[in-house]
């Protein structure tokens, strides 16, 4: 069983606005942190969001600051991440990640990801 699951990439204009989605499990949703990272072709994976259990703690990678907003609904057990004024150096292929907070934060041991879903921003 997949753990997590994301939906809502694909092929945007510079510019434009993209809504990614991650359902999990209920089991996870109620004990975890949940995240969104992103590998760029060639690039190292980084963290772009994280937000609290409780929704009440978030951080954004600097380069998507203002831009993206994080946001979860546990009783839906699922994870968003609204993508706005999108540039090329946002295509990357986009994983869902649930851990504790300071794991999701140090990005390596995350227990739970999902398969990735695939975002390309055209020029």
């Amino acid at each position: 069983q997949v753990p997590l699951v994301e939906s809502g990439g694909g092929l945007v204009q510079a510019g434009g606005s993209l809504s990614l989605s991650c359902a999990g499990s209920g089991r996870i949703f109620s004990s975890y942190a949940m995240g969104w990272f992103r590998q760029a072709t060639g690039k190292e994976r980084e963290l772009v969001a994280a937000i609290s259990w409780t929704g009440g703690t978030t951080n954004y990678h600097d380069s998507v600051k203002g831009r993206f907003t994080i946001s979860r609904d546990n009783a839906k057990s699922t994870v968003y991440l609204q993508m706005n004024s999108l540039k090329s150096e946002d295509t990357a292929v986009y994983y869902c990640a649930a851990d504790y907070y300071p794991v999701l934060m140090g990005g390596s041991g995350v227990r739970y990801w999902g398969q990735g879903t695939q975002v390309t921003v055209s020029s």
